[in-house]
């Protein structure tokens, strides 16, 4: 497929690297990359690609998307930029630092009608997929209890940088592993699909990482519909863990990220599946083609407004009051 349309890309760090990659598998010819240097790509080779250094330079009247790959807390200015230009926006997570402004993303949404999704990946992982189903359909009762825990170890993340510079170890870049690893708190919000009645967190700033972030974070979540939740993120585990527990009424489903395994313990049956030769780059491609479906959906100014009212309570719940 040739697709001519114009597409931005803001940020070309490792995320926006994947996104571009993504967008030339998918035939897209027309790809330009907004960043402040003008580095040379570590894994992209296509010449094609305009790199632009001054926003002022961006040929605007043909750009029908952006995704933004930048540190946190440029997410919401960059966004509005994008709204202003004419360009729906796909926002990588979260879609800040701070709820500061986020009525002014609110109008401009209500005055351009462009798509705002923000990049919560998980949601496109056909085992969360599965247990949405399982818990809409009632397969095995109600819903109870969800428990997650996402351990890794922070400085292993990008071998190529030092972690202490990056983002998500940066205060004032809106770093700390709640914010950064948040997709486990969308997903439960997304699961438990009610809202929050109470909220217990406790972060821990104890580790020899030296950064000015919190490095471990824990949320224990009541919902309005009685569905209760454990969150743990930690940037300190040397040998990376991901895993999901949801208690039924009728059966207890567990799933394993890295081993892409679900298993259903049912009325004394052990169930066990996996996916076959899981990519963690299919959930961003099945992600950015359902961004790409829904920019003409005549619903995208209700939808991008869910999606920063959803990002606001992942927003609050990150503060470390």
């Amino acid at each position: 497929m040739n697709r001519k349309e114009g597409v931005l890309v803001i940020g070309a760090g490792s995320i926006g690297e994947r996104h571009i990659g993504n967008l030339l598998a998918m035939g897209y010819q027309n790809i330009h990359v907004y960043r402040q240097r003008n580095l040379p790509f570590r894994n992209i080779t296509n010449s094609a690609i305009v790199i632009h250094t001054d926003w002022s330079s961006i040929p605007k009247e043909n750009i029908l998307f952006a995704i933004i790959c930048t540190p946190t807390n440029q997410h919401l200015e960059q966004t509005l930029l994008c709204l202003e230009a004419g360009f729906h926006v796909l926002v990588e997570k979260p879609l800040s630092h701070s709820n500061e402004h986020l009525e002014q993303l609110n109008a401009a949404v209500n005055k351009f009608r462009k798509l705002v999704q923000v990049a919560y990946m998980m949601r496109f992982h056909p085992h969360m997929i599965q247990i949405k189903a399982m818990i809409k359909s009632n397969q095995y009762g109600k819903l109870h209890s969800i428990r997650t825990h996402w351990g890794s170890y922070l400085p292993d993340w990008h071998p190529y940088e030092d972690y202490k510079t990056s983002y998500a170890a940066n205060k004032n870049m809106g770093g700390g592993v709640a914010l950064t690893l948040s997709h486990d708190l969308d997903l439960v919000n997304w699961l438990a699909d009610s809202k929050i009645k109470t909220v217990a967190k406790k972060f821990g700033y104890s580790s020899n990482l030296n950064i000015d972030v919190e490095s471990v974070a824990d949320f224990q979540i009541s919902y309005q519909n009685d569905i209760t939740a454990q969150v743990h993120l930690n940037y300190l585990e040397q040998i990376p863990q991901r895993r999901y527990i949801f208690i039924f009424e009728d059966a207890t489903v567990e799933a394993e990220y890295f081993s892409a395994t679900i298993t259903i313990h049912h009325k004394g049956i052990k169930q066990v599946e996996t996916i076959a030769d899981f990519d963690r780059n299919d959930l961003f491609k099945t992600e950015l083609s359902h961004f790409i479906s829904e920019i003409n959906n005549d619903n995208v100014t209700a939808i991008s407004l869910q999606q920063i009212e959803e990002s606001a309570v992942i927003i609050n719940l990150c503060q470390n009051e």
